[in-house]
């Protein structure tokens, strides 16, 4: 099992930058795809972006592309999620998570291991 914790969140303007991190702990991040998720109050939990366990591949809903960059540094056992150009829209409670394998997922049932969550809020 992995443990993580999600930090880098806040308020910001829209317009603004972000970059969130996960670290995670108790082993098996480096073998492990990764993703990020938000919910927004009174909304289910929807996909953001994953990477699969090697960096090399990257996914995001289509609302997020060429705003959001995930990453991930292996050395850190840490995952990034830089937005920018943030919209009021992007106002959510953010999750990472790991996957149960090394392949990239946008189903939360692929996803075995979450953090508590971290609140990014855009003011229009």
């Amino acid at each position: 099992q992995v443990q993580l914790v999600e930090s880098g969140g806040g308020l910001v303007q829209a317009g603004g930058s972000l970059r969130l991190s996960c670290a995670a702990s108790g082993g098996g991040f480096s073998d492990r795809a990764m993703g990020w998720f938000r919910q927004a109050p009174g909304k289910e939990r929807e996909f953001v972006a994953a990477i699969n366990w090697s960096g090399r591949n990257t996914y995001y809903i289509d609302s997020v592309k060429g705003r959001f960059t995930i990453s991930r540094d292996s050395a850190k056992n840490t995952m990034y999620l830089q937005m920018n150009s943030l919209k009021p829209e992007d106002t959510a409670v953010y999750y990472c998570a790991a996957a149960l394998y090394g392949s990239a997922s946008s189903g939360t049932g692929a996803y075995a291991d979450w953090g508590q969550g971290t609140q990014v809020t855009v003011s229009s």
